[in-house]
């Protein structure tokens, strides 16, 4: 294993231009570090709220730079949400609005971003910065190369990848592959605490390799605590508190993603570079419930709902920015913003132009103290896939925030639930009833403030077949690699 690691160190040094220079770096611009967690609830680390799950370095974290405490997801699931991170696009105009998307005869199949599109990588890239991305895409059609990471604005790519071109359709998310290559770097489970301590070494072995002259803008999308990963090899975090094997494992991957988030930090310093660099962790949608009660952990917090759902336990997730000398320590906001206010804001602190598709709002303002813009509203919408389950009411789901109001609506035929949260954070009383002039805006919002996108129609996908049914034909198709 190791020797496929020291391979990877050698691809690097071939694809960057390199100046090894010792000491401080040579720039004026930030570097920018960029983590996200896969899944991770609001409720999951100890500046959060979590009283067993130990997560000092996100602590410290947190006590360093600003916590927000009103900040959202892209969407409810992986790839919308990553979509709306990478495009600065919100989820009611983004391309992607589900983990798959329809196009008749019951066909689902994975949606990549337009090539027009413009990526934080690619935007990033215009303003002289070195771009690495480390771990899952999801914004791609796997057999298209041109989908992929590395041809999307990532100068470096290892990019674990299920669905491969090469040697037909593979299904192995232990595959990182390089740079868009048939090469690879496969991951031993035994050999490693969890996924993502390999996915800190490669990130080890890009910064052996970086121009010191130039900033960098590293992606590292981390895999805890995914459900996915449902073995890891420590067998001693949290073995003496007698919890089921399965919730040991969720808990020891969110401590085990802690620590590699301090291993990296503490190569940075070494490095002289982590005090000229802006740091942001945050989680692409809530909690899981795939092999993990969510309710063990109060994974969600004081939130109702989980991953694909619309209520606040599904998008409101954890956000920590830190970048010495710019952000107030020991600083919380309750700012409402999200995923679409990253890219206007990291093209300001790049000192690049907004790209015309983006609509959201800089948050630079309020990162260093000054007076910041507000959303009037913030809206979602979100395509549930029917690969193993009915699709009831299309499987259509939506939701918005205006002030302190959240309206929620399954379904476009359904009533619309309206929620108070400065009162009802935890979203269980329906105001809908006694505040009717409110839904009609949210239901203005929810009709109106939208474009339309192909495999993702408004009202969704009203299925009539068994789910066990369809379930079994996609496994079929994706054997003989169809899909």
């Amino acid at each position: 294993m190791m020797k496929q690691i020291l391979w990877a160190s050698a691809c690097l040094t071939t694809v960057a231009s390199c100046s090894f220079i010792k000491g401080n770096p040579k720039h004026s611009k930030p570097n920018i570090l960029f983590l996200l967690a896969d899944d991770l609830g609001y409720g999951e680390l100890g500046c959060y709220g979590q009283q067993v799950i130990q997560t000092p370095v996100l602590d410290s974290l947190a006590r360093q730079g600003l916590r927000f405490t009103d900040f959202y997801a892209g969407n409810t699931v992986s790839s919308p949400s990553r979509a709306v991170l990478m495009t600065g696009k919100n989820a009611t105009n983004s391309t992607i609005r589900g983990n798959s998307g329809y196009f008749g005869d019951d066909r689902w199949m994975r949606v990549a971003l337009k090539k027009d599109e413009v990526t934080l990588g690619e935007m990033l890239q215009q303003t002289g910065y070195q771009t690495a991305f480390i771990g899952k895409w999801h914004l791609d059609d796997p057999n298209d190369l041109s989908t992929w990471a590395y041809n999307r604005g990532f100068g470096f790519a290892a990019q674990e990848q299920w669905e491969s071109r090469f040697g037909g359709i593979r299904y192995d998310e232990q595959m990182h592959w390089i740079n868009g290559k048939a090469d690879s770097i496969y991951y031993h489970e035994e050999e490693w605490n969890c996924k993502d301590e390999f996915r800190t070494e490669i990130a080890f072995n890009y910064l052996d390799t970086i121009n010191r002259e130039k900033p960098f803008f590293l992606f590292m999308s981390y895999r805890a605590p995914h459900g996915h990963e449902r073995y890891i090899s420590n067998k001693e975090l949290y073995a003496d508190r007698g919890w089921p094997e399965n919730e040991r494992v969720h808990a020891a991957k969110i401590t085990l993603l802690d620590r590699q988030i301090g291993r990296l930090l503490k190569k940075l310093e070494n490095m002289g570079e982590l005090d000229n660099t802006l740091i942001i962790f945050t989680s692409d949608n809530g909690p899981h419930q795939e092999g993990h009660d969510p309710t063990f952990f109060d994974s969600n917090g004081n939130f109702r709902g989980i991953k694909r759902d619309m209520y606040e336990g599904g998008i409101r997730v954890p956000f920590i920015a830190v970048w010495k000398g710019k952000i107030e320590s020991g600083s919380v906001s309750s700012h409402i913003c999200g995923f679409q206010d990253l890219m206007p804001t990291l093209a300001e602190v790049s000192g690049g132009e907004i790209p015309s598709q983006a609509n959201g709002i800089s948050i630079l303002p309020l990162l260093t103290g000054k007076m910041q813009t507000e959303h009037l509203f913030l809206n979602w919408e979100f395509q549930l896939d029917g690969w193993s389950r009915e699709l009831s009411d299309g499987g259509f789901r939506q939701s918005a925030r205006m002030g302190n109001w959240k309206a929620v609506r399954y379904g476009v035929a359904q009533p619309t639930e309206l929620y108070d949260l400065s009162s009802d954070p935890s979203e269980s009383n329906d105001l809908a009833q006694k505040k009717t002039a409110i839904v009609e805006q949210m239901n203005l919002i929810f009709d109106k403030k939208r474009s339309d996108t192909e495999g993702f129609p408004y009202r969704g996908v009203v299925q009539h077949y068994k789910a066990r049914d369809k379930f079994l034909s996609h496994e079929q198709t994706r054997q003989t690699g169809n899909l």
